[in-house]
This record gives structure tokens, C-alpha cells and sequence, in this order.
């Protein structure tokens, strides 16, 4: 067996997020948020790419010299999907890869406010779910995809740079596009897309103006847009969003986006008591109190507004992470390291008694798991071997 079919399956039996591939020094993988050596064999500087050589043609291999930038998907039978991404840095290659597992999870598994079901029913407008990489965006997405898939007549249109996870057809149809292959660019993708006849609309990332005003423009159109994009809660993510903008049309996009927004969705994957990682959730919905503020630009009050919202669903940080503590997933340290507010969250934790009397039987009820980590023993790699074979 090639040796990165061998690190590809060893990701998935190990439940490993990641794999970084770095000359002068080991594998490492990514396992439950901590980075860890495969072994102590430092890779030579030829190696990273011999071992791209492996999975990926050669087209992109000769793409990956000309650009020193390489974004693909690879499926391994059985196995999953792995997003690589491959760049040039101090004269070699580096590669990182991450797992996208075969089987779409079911988004009741995920420990997510029960909002985002109906989130992922609505019939237009634009919903964003953000956080940094690594945070669990992309699985969240895809399970809300899926659900949509299994209980609706649709068609779904995605535009991926690489496709992720991917989708089979339910009730609904799923057409999938990955830039690079089945579309030049994400630019003539979006340019299509609507004479594609879609009920929903998925891109993959949010990054650029051009982007945004796709998005918005497909919201606006009655469609159900969804996305990603970089932020660290709903505050930061407006005004990334504002930022693609310059000053004379930020008023205009202001109040597109607060006609056609459905929700902000924040993410933050934390370390649960049990070792697995759990979502921490940041669930802004655009209520008509929200909707006026961000048509004002008064993206400081919305805090507030979500702190005395009634309508149900929405949720800061904070009272996640309050809840969280209470039912005893996480530990006190790891809700203060992730909270926007440790006042707001320490105030919380103090003053509602129904969380700690919670905490208190959850504690009760903890049991000690058997200890399932991931091993790498005796696992080496030879390249050269490896290479001549394939």
C-alpha cells in the first residue's frame, strides 16, 4: 500500500483532524484539537511532494510549481474525502490535509441549539455560520444540507473550493461543483448558478466583495444562500462583511443584508470533559430589532439586543458556554479561555441557581471513560519504496 494511502487511513482510524506534512521534521496529526507526532522520522525536503505525488495528478502537481498553491479534494474508497492543501515555503513543499469523513453526521448528533434545524428549512434569505478554521463550519453545514436533502423536494446547488463532504440524492436533488474542475472559478460559478435553477444555494467561503454580493444577490432572489466565512462571533463577522465595502455603498449593502439575513451562526470547538470536542454556539437571528441596527451600522448595540432578545433561538457565547458548564461537558477554564465576556459568562455561572443545580448531577453522573486515544506505534514511512511502486 503507497504510504499516504497508509497516512490517509491511519487519520481516519485515529479519528484525526488534520495531518501536516513539513520537510525536516515528523508527520503530525491533529486529534481532538492537540497536535501530535506520528513518529520521530523527520521528512526529507523531497518527501512532502513525493507523497503528493501519490494522490494527486500530475496536472496539479505541475499547478502546485507554477502558482507554489494547491487546493484539491481526494477521495479514498471507503475511507472519506480529504481537502489538501499544498504550499511552497523556504524552497520545499509543505502539505495539510484534513479529514472530511464519508458519512454526512446527523445534525442531532452535533449538540447544536435545536434553532438550527428550522434554520436549515427556511425557504429564502441568507445565513452565514462563521468561526476560524478548524471550528466545525463545514460538518455543520453539511449536516444541515443533509437534513434539508432528506426532508424536502429540492435542488441544491453547491460551489466548493475543494467539494468537502459529499451528498447523496434523497428527496431532494444535489448537484456539487468544485472550482477547478467542474467550474474555471468561483467567480463564472456564481455568474451561473441562478440559471441553474436552485432552491439553495451552498458557497463554500465567503472571502471577497464580489462574493458577498453574490450571496446577497441569490437571498434577494428567493433563494436560501448559506455560507462560511472567517470571523470570530456575529460583531466581527459584520464588520468583515462592511470591510469588502467601501464607504459609498456600505449604506445600500446595509440594507440588503438586513432585509434578506436569516442568521449569524458562530462556532468554537472546546475540548469536552469526556476528551471529545463539543461546539460552543453563537446563534444571532435577525430579528426586526437587529435588522434596524444593522441597517444603522450599530453593530456594538446588537450584543445587547441579543442579550435581551425574545425571541427564541438566539444566544450569545456566553450562555452557551454557562450551559455547557452547567451540564457538565466542559470544565470552568476551558469556558473562560472561549468566552467573549468572562464578566457576562462569571455572572451567568453565579446567579443562575437552576445551572448549577444541573452542574451538581451532571458531575454525579460523569463516568470515567475508557481511554480510546489515538495510536501511531511502529508506523514509518519509506518514500522511496513507496514512490517506485505506485
Amino acid at each position: 500500500m503507497p504510504a499516504m494511502e497508509r497516512l490517509l487511513k491511519m487519520m481516519a482510524d485515529n479519528k484525526a483532524s488534520d495531518l501536516y506534512l513539513s520537510a525536516n521534521a515528523p508527520v503530525m496529526v491533529k486529534v481532538r484539537g492537540e497536535t501530535l507526532p506520528v513518529n520521530n522520522q523527520l521528512l526529507s525536503s523531497d518527501a512532502p511532494l513525493k507523497l503528493l505525488s501519490e494522490i494527486v495528478s500530475a496536472e496539479r502537481i505541475e499547478e502546485l510549481h507554477a502558482t507554489g498553491e494547491l487546493n484539491v479534494g481526494v477521495p479514498l474508497a471507503g475511507v472519506g474525502r480529504f481537502r489538501v492543501s499544498a504550499m511552497r515555503q523556504r524552497g520545499s513543499y509543505a502539505i495539510v490535509i484534513r479529514f472530511i469523513p464519508s458519512e454526512i453526521p446527523d445534525l442531532s448528533l452535533l449538540r447544536l441549539p435545536p434553532v438550527m434545524e428550522s434554520l436549515c428549512m427556511e425557504r429564502r434569505g441568507l445565513i452565514l455560520l462563521v468561526g476560524a478554521t478548524g471550528s466545525g463550519k463545514s460538518t455543520t453545514i453539511a449536516s444541515m444540507m443533509d437534513l434539508r436533502n432528506k426532508r424536502t423536494a429540492n435542488h441544491i446547488l453547491t460551489i466548493e473550493d475543494p467539494i468537502e463532504y459529499e451528498f447523496t440524492n434523497r428527496r431532494s436533488i444535489v448537484n456539487q461543483r468544485e472550482v477547478g474542475s467542474d467550474t474555471e472559478s468561483l467567480r463564472i460559478g456564481l455568474k451561473n448558478a441562478l440559471r441553474q435553477a436552485p432552491d439553495v444555494i451552498q458557497i463554500g467561503e465567503i472571502r471577497d466583495r464580489e462574493t458577498m454580493s453574490a450571496a446577497l444577490a441569490y437571498a434577494q432572489s428567493g433563494h436560501l444562500c448559506i455560507s462560511t466565512l472567517h470571523a470570530n462571533n456575529s460583531y466581527h463577522a459584520l464588520n468583515r462583511i462592511l470591510s469588502f465595502y467601501p464607504v459609498e455603498v456600505r449604506p445600500t449593502m446595509l440594507g440588503d443584508l438586513a432585509a434578506t439575513l436569516k442568521a449569524i451562526v458562530s462556532q468554537r470547538l472546546l475540548r469536552g470533559l469526556d476528551g471529545e470536542r463539543i461546539p460552543a454556539v453563537e446563534v444571532m437571528l435577525n430579528t426586526k430589532l437587529v435588522s434596524e441596527l444593522i441597517e444603522a451600522s450599530d453593530f456594538s448595540a446588537i450584543r445587547d439586543a441579543m442579550q435581551q432578545s425574545m425571541s427564541e433561538g438566539s444566544q450569545t457565547f456566553e450562555e452557551s458556554l454557562a450551559f455547557m458548564v452547567a451540564e457538565g461537558l466542559i470544565d470552568r477554564k476551558e469556558a473562560f479561555d472561549a468566552a467573549d465576556s468572562p464578566t457576562n459568562l462569571m455572572w451567568r455561572l453565579q446567579n443562575d441557581f437552576a445551572m448549577a443545580a444541573n452542574a451538581a448531577k451532571a458531575r454525579a453522573e460523569v463516568e470515567e471513560e475508557n481511554d480510546d486515544g489515538p495510536s501511531f506505534t511502529e508506523f514509518t514511512l519509506d518514500v522511496r519504496e513507496s514512490n517506485s511502486n505506485a
